[in-house]
């Protein structure tokens, strides 16, 4: 079942929340997003875990990515002994149950120009 979560893909403002396919057991967890996430290294993301989805060890707690490509990142975070990450089945697919990594800052030395400006 599709859940109703959703996200923009190409927002007007970034970096922006995105929704979270899988984040492994490891020493440095690496999170997959279900499309682009578009942020540079050294953003500080804030996880939003729901207790459907496990790894509820992980939720509120925040981290600077490094990104690894265009829908992974690695965290400075072990969740070698968090409960597993799982996306359930079998629930109403009006239930809105999803991961999400929430962009709070960013931890960069420079500062980079504006490439476009929008206004």
């Amino acid at each position: 079942m599709a859940y109703q979560c959703y996200a923009y893909a190409d927002p007007v403002f970034g970096p922006a929340m995105r929704i979270i396919s899988s984040i492994t057991n490891s020493a440095f967890a690496l999170v997959t997003t279900s499309f682009a996430h578009g942020y540079p290294n050294g953003t500080v993301v804030r996880f939003d875990i729901p207790p459907a989805l496990g790894m509820i060890q992980l939720d509120q707690m925040t981290s600077p990515v490094v990104v690894t490509g265009p829908t992974t990142f690695k965290i400075n975070i072990d969740t070698t002994n968090f409960a597993p990450f799982v996306i359930p089945v079998g629930l109403s697919s009006k239930i809105n149950v999803c991961g999400l990594c929430v962009p709070i800052g960013s931890k960069n030395d420079t500062l980079a120009p504006a490439e476009i400006n929008l206004l």
